[in-house]
């Protein structure tokens, strides 16, 4: 991650360097020396600024932190006899965590339980989890891009900050992971203009999850990414 910082703060320092340059060039100008000249002036630089900054930038709002639920389900239709594990509990990888049928159902990974079907004697087929359970080491930030707001200009790679609302306006930093490849379904939008609907797709952001350990998933978040 400390490479991924240190090409934000260049693209940072470029942008500063870019408007101390134009200062430079306008306002040696002797007809900038009034004061009208020089609010005017002043007032294109913001807006050229202001441009030249959102331009190299794709916005992402609607955007949360995310970790992929795992169920774990028996091979073979079977009666739940047993459950090793409790909600809330960590497990190291190829634990036991239930028993279904003469099958003892085990989690290749470790991670935490967050839920557990405690109804013994009931008949669980393939597909049916009988206990659930997320790897904090998968933990990203998604975000829901429409199609038309520059998703084409999205490659993975790119360098990427984020802010999650439960921590105000702190940014943090990330890399495009992931661009989902099919559009979600459920989050299909309207363009009013025209009635067409607008799909919206996936991008997932990688981050130094080990270092934030305050994420919850579920937070609501914010992304930029840079597109150079």
């Amino acid at each position: 991650m400390n490479e991924e910082k240190k090409i934000i703060e260049d693209i940072e320092d470029i942008e500063k360097k870019l408007e101390e340059e134009i200062k430079k060039s306008i306002f040696s100008k002797p007809w900038v020396q009034s004061v009208t000249g020089m609010v005017l002036i002043a007032v294109l630089l913001v807006i050229f600024i202001f441009w030249r900054i959102l331009s190299n930038q794709i916005k992402i709002d609607n955007s949360f932190i995310d970790v992929p639920i795992i169920n774990l389900s028996p091979t073979t239709a079977g009666i739940l006899n047993e459950i090793y594990v409790n909600v809330g509990e960590e497990i190291e990888p190829n634990t036991e965590v239930a028993k279904v049928g003469n099958e003892t159902i085990v989690s290749k990974v470790g991670g935490i339980i967050v839920s557990v079907n405690h109804e013994e004697g009931q008949v669980f087929s393939p597909g049916i989890p009988v206990v659930s359970m997320v790897n904090p080491d998968d933990e990203t930030v998604v975000g829901q891009i429409d199609e038309n707001k520059g998703l084409s200009e999205v490659r993975v790679g790119q360098i990427a900050t984020f802010t999650v609302d439960a921590f105000g306006s702190k940014k943090f930093q990330g890399v495009v992971e992931e661009i989902s490849p099919i559009s979600d379904e459920s989050g299909v939008v309207f363009n009013i203009s025209d009635k067409r609907s607008v799909k919206q797709f996936n991008v997932k952001i990688r981050f130094d999850i080990a270092s934030h350990p305050e994420f919850k998933p579920g937070m609501s978040a914010k992304i930029t990414i840079y597109k150079k």
